[in-house]
This record gives structure tokens, sequence and C-alpha cells, in this order.
């Protein structure tokens, strides 16, 4: 089990910048990829960045290319999710994913990931 604790969420003008932290319980060697996902109101969760661990490969939703990088931090069992030009569009609760054990990522999906509470981002126009 891998337990995940998300911070950094919060409200911006739009054009704004925040950045999402997320941190495991596990060590990054042991998870296979890490991910972020949203929710907005009445509508699905949809992916918006992954980063394979072991090589750092990356992918990213079209809507979100050229303004949020992800990355990681070994020593911190941390992922990032800095989201600079922020958009109304943009506003949802914010859920970390982490693939461990049987667990894996194709592409923007992640199968039998753990996920953690979410943190909420508000861009106001």
């Amino acid at each position: 089990e891998v337990q995940l604790v998300e911070s950094g969420g919060g409200s911006v003008q739009a054009g704004g910048s925040l950045r999402l932290s997320c941190t495991a319980s596990r060590d990054m060697y042991s998870i296979n990829c890490m991910g972020w996902f949203r929710q907005a109101p009445g509508k699905e969760r949809e992916g918006v960045a992954t980063i394979y661990t072991g090589g750092g490969r990356t992918y990213y939703a079209d809507s979100v290319k050229g303004r949020f990088t992800i990355s990681q931090d070994n020593a911190k069992n941390t992922v990032y999710l800095q989201m600079n030009s922020l958009e109304p569009e943009d506003t949802a609760m914010y859920y970390c994913v982490a693939a461990w054990g049987g667990g894996y990522c194709a592409g923007l999906s992640v199968v039998s990931g753990y996920w953690g509470q979410g943190t909420q981002v508000t861009v106001s126009s």
C-alpha cells in the first residue's frame, strides 16, 4: 500500500501560478509511476500529467501542455505539478495517484493506483 499526501492547492487569479506537491509513504524507486488527475464539478476525472519514476518520461493532457510541468524529487519521495498561466477552466479538485506493486501507467492512464485525498485549485477570472 502507498499513502499519498497532497498540498499546494488554493485560489489564484487567471494567469497566476501554483505548485502542487504529493509525498508518498514509499520510496520512489519502488513506485512505477505517479500522476495528477483532476475533477471539476459535474465532470469526469481526467488525467493531467504522469511521470514514470524510473526514467522520468512524462505525459500531459493537451489542455495543459506548455503550462504545467510534472517533476519528481526522489530524495523527498515527492512529485510536483507546477501550474503556470492558470485559466478558470483549470478549476478542479486535483488528485495525486501512484502505481505501485502491480499497478502501472499507460500514457495518462493509471491502472490499480493508490489515490490521495485531493487538493482544491480555484482559478478566478
